[in-house]
């Protein structure tokens, strides 16, 4: 009798640890952490938000105001960069994005998930003391931008849907003689603001032939509206909280050649709940993919 007990009592213990694993393993990831939401000005609350990232160990690499109402700090830090080394490709996750945004009579302060954006950019780590890190500094009062999330192993092998690209399926922009090379002439045509693409910060990934440059896209006639940060976002960006740290876009030099997340990936991984049809939808902006991959080849010809 005692001998059934023990049998049942260790099949019950099995059944429940078997019953945690998954849970564990069945945790949602979502793209962005909303950090604070509430009274303010959108100057005030941008000053604060760089001293507390500034507080808290994270590097101001660039700033970005892509329309009215909308301030993004891109930062990074020796643990982000030492991450993006010690992955494929790793330096499309060599920043964090945060994103100030006045949405009627408040402001919200939101950034990108680290553990999300690591899981989605398939890195070495996970991220997660990064996300710590934020939380510390600036605040979370919970993830947003997608309603049922992700599980990490969804994240790391994601696309929007059949067909559609992966994250190792980046667009070749321009190949070069060389590392050096290829950096400056990316360099050169985003100084010279090539059909609206100007460059907002620049990370070099340690111990490796890795840059990412971030960029702003403004189309400069109505006919290149498709390129355009401010367009874009106006059509898909249109939950109560917004997507701001969405952007900026990104261009890698990786080794001699020069890639970019195709946006029908890039777009998706922020927004994976944009429906296929109708208002706000992928539909509004089906010439988008083809006309940022475009826009960027062009401004980082050789």
């Amino acid at each position: 009798m005692a001998r059934l007990a023990l049998k049942y009592f260790m099949l019950v213990a099995m059944l429940l640890s078997g019953l945690s694993n998954v849970q564990a393993e069945e945790v949602k990831l979502k793209p962005f952490v909303l950090a604070y939401k509430g009274a303010g000005t959108l100057s005030e609350r941008t000053e604060q938000t760089k001293s507390a990232l500034a507080a808290g160990g994270f590097t101001l690499v660039g700033e970005y105001s892509p329309y009215a109402d909308a301030n993004i700090l891109i930062v990074t830090n020796d643990e982000i960069k030492k991450n993006a080394a010690a992955s494929e490709h790793g330096g499309f996750g060599a920043v964090q994005r945060v994103a100030i945004t006045k949405v009627k009579d408040e402001v919200q302060v939101s950034y990108t998930n680290p553990v999300y954006m690591a899981n989605v950019y398939r890195m070495q780590g996970d991220l997660s003391d990064v996300a710590a890190g934020l939380n510390a500094a600036i605040g979370k009062m919970g993830e947003f931008g997608s309603k049922q999330g992700m599980t990490a192993s969804k994240a790391r092998k994601y696309h929007y849907m059949i067909g559609m690209e992966y994250f190792d399926e980046p667009s070749l922009l321009a190949e070069y003689d060389s590392y050096e090379e290829a950096i400056k002439y990316v360099d050169t045509g985003l100084a010279e603001n090539k059909n609206g693409v100007t460059k907002i910060y620049r990370v070099d990934v340690p111990g490796k032939q890795e840059t990412v440059f971030g960029v702003a896209m403004k189309g400069p006639t109505e006919a290149d509206k498709y390129m355009d940060d401010r367009f874009i976002m106006s059509e898909i960006d249109f939950q109560d909280l917004k997507s701001t740290a969405h952007l900026p876009y990104e261009i890698l030099v990786s080794g001699n050649k020069a890639y970019a997340l195709y946006a029908r990936f890039r777009i998706a991984i922020n927004f994976p709940d944009l429906s296929m049809m109708g208002s706000n939808s992928f539909m509004n902006i089906m010439k988008t993919p083809e006309a940022i991959r475009t826009v960027l080849q062009k401004s980082v010809k050789k």
